[in-house]
């Protein structure tokens, strides 16, 4: 067996109330006048007017899904004329997406607070939408310094977006497990965060159950970490391209697709297959296809793209972008395989 392990470096803060230690943090950096980045969310303001003072600080709220590029136009703009020495990134995807962005422009290190389990915080890579393509690469610039997962945060995080997050973390493990570059570590990684995900979501969804919903973070941070040490396939490429081309919202979208690419794979890449089978506590891949697609409406989620913006028209047309560049999955394909991949997934039938 050969393999390259390489360990990101990022500090990490887990506990109930760590939230509090953001400016303890921000200090840690040298740092006392932070941009703080995040969406249009009093909650999130009331936090941070909560968690910086007295420290010098500004907030720009302007953070969007699938980080176009008119937001980061955007935060340039708000920047000129004030002097800031570090980023923190206060939400999900799209306001640490934004403070990628920004750091990739400005140098700037990052402090990341997330509040939902996309898992970006623990990765070098960058995404920015421009006419309706979104482009994406790795930059160890762009990798957080110090990272603060509080599940006080997740606590009042609505069902319905905490049930997708999951799944968009679940993407990332599945992924992982049949990577070019996995690894051992990866792979133990990947197989944990699958069972902890998919054994407390629901769970974590139903009411005041601290212990899984703490599980359920436990694995979207791995999730995070073996996204940032691995290469994603063809779950990731079709996601990206749905969201950039067509804007649909992000974690609904990894939801949909990913019980459709585990089946699509599921006679490949056999010992990957088994670890994803057992992560979900089944027999075979395709009954964990089965499975993940079950979790949908267990979790109350939609389970057809038509229902979260996409026409039939664009099928082909999706198929067609997302085989444009090459990159590894372990079953090949080409536009014409993903034509019944993708109508499944449009319709919303179970994995065939």
């Amino acid at each position: 067996m050969e393999f390259l392990f390489t360990m990101p470096e990022t500090r990490v803060l887990f506990g109930r109330g760590a939230f509090s230690k953001l400016k303890e943090e921000v200090g840690r950096l040298g740092c006392s006048a932070p941009l703080v980045l995040t969406t249009p969310s009093k909650r999130s303001r009331e936090r941070i007017e909560r968690a910086l003072p007295p420290l010098k600080y500004e907030l720009y709220d302007g953070a969007r899904m699938h980080v176009p590029l008119e937001s980061v136009e955007g935060a340039l703009e708000f920047m000129k004329g004030r002097t800031f020495d570090c980023l923190a990134a206060v939400g999900g995807g799209s306001s640490i997406g934004l403070a990628k962005a920004l750091a990739l422009r400005t140098g700037l290190p990052i402090i990341a607070v997330p509040t939902t389990y996309a898992g970006s915080e623990m990765t070098p890579i960058w995404g920015i939408t421009e006419k309706g393509v979104k482009t994406t690469g790795r930059d160890g610039r762009v990798l957080p310094k110090s990272v603060i997962y509080d599940p006080e945060l997740f606590a009042s995080l609505p069902a319905s977006v905490a049930g997708v997050s999951a799944m968009n973390a679940l993407a990332h493990c599945v992924e992982a497990l049949y990577a070019e570059n996995a690894n051992p570590v990866t792979d133990l990684f990947a197989e944990d965060a699958i069972r902890l995900l998919t054994g407390n979501l629901g769970a974590s969804l139903r009411g005041d159950d601290q212990e899984a919903l703490e599980s359920v973070l436990r694995g979207a941070w791995m999730g995070g970490m073996v996204l940032a040490m691995t290469t994603m396939g063809l779950h990731h490429k079709l996601c990206h391209t749905l969201g950039g081309t067509l804007d649909l919202p992000h974690a609904e979208t990894h939801a949909v697709v990913l019980p459709h690419v585990i089946a699509f794979n599921r006679e490949h890449a056999e010992d990957a297959m088994k670890k994803i089978a057992r992560g979900f506590g089944v027999t075979t891949a395709f009954d964990a296809a089965r499975a993940a697609h079950a979790l949908l409406t267990e979790i109350g989620a939609k389970n057809a793209l038509k229902d979260l913006g996409m026409k039939s028209e664009d099928i082909e047309r999706i198929a067609d972008l997302a085989t444009r560049n090459k990159y590894y999955n372990p079953r090949p394909f080409g536009a014409a395989e993903l034509v019944p991949l993708l109508e499944n997934a449009y319709w919303g039938r179970p994995p065939v």
